[in-house]
């Protein structure tokens, strides 16, 4: 952890090092504080190398694609940016959905949901065009994966007696 606030805090003048070190970091423990600094900074450079990142072949890296952009990450600074536009990580989201990583999926999930505390409408569409994708699906496994995220994702306003997420969570259970 001192490594990562030491680049967060030092190396915020010098992004392509700083970044070549929240890599090497976030495979060995994590990076998910250490880089927001940088995704305020340096949106449009940090999106555009953690799209490079989702297809990496390390866990760490793609699921700290997810989890450093969460807008309301727990214990972290918020991304307000983030917060206010979903539409910034959503392309992310979209490729990391299908990870064959339960640890990676689970932070898309948590993304979500983090996204729908001010978004509900927004990630209630991504669930429902994602469980449209999978009608007819041959691959069991990811079927099956990509169902239980979504569940995961909309269980805090299924809990808050949001119809439409219980209504996601139903039909996810269901859909064969």
């Amino acid at each position: 952890m001192p490594h990562a606030e030491f680049v967060a805090q030092c190396g915020i003048s010098n992004f392509d090092s700083a970044m070549l070190a929240n890599y090497e970091l976030t495979k060995r423990f994590t990076a998910e504080f250490s880089i927001r600094p940088f995704l305020l900074k340096y949106r449009e450079q940090s999106l555009t190398l953690l799209a490079q990142w989702v297809k990496d072949s390390s866990p760490q890296v793609r699921r700290l694609v997810s989890e450093g952009t969460r807008p309301r990450l727990p214990w972290a600074m918020r991304l307000p940016e983030f917060q206010a536009d979903p539409q910034l990580t959503l392309p992310l989201l979209e490729l990391l959905k299908d990870d064959p990583e339960l640890y990676v999926r689970r932070s898309v999930a948590n993304h979500l949901g983090d996204l729908a505390k001010d978004h509900p409408d927004v990630v209630f569409d991504v669930c429902e065009t994602w469980l449209k994708q999978l009608k007819g699906a041959d691959d069991k496994v990811l079927a099956e994966n990509r169902k239980w995220l979504i569940r995961h994702a909309v269980r805090h306003p299924a809990k808050q007696e949001v119809r439409r997420a219980i209504q996601i969570r139903t039909l996810a259970a269901k859909q064969k």
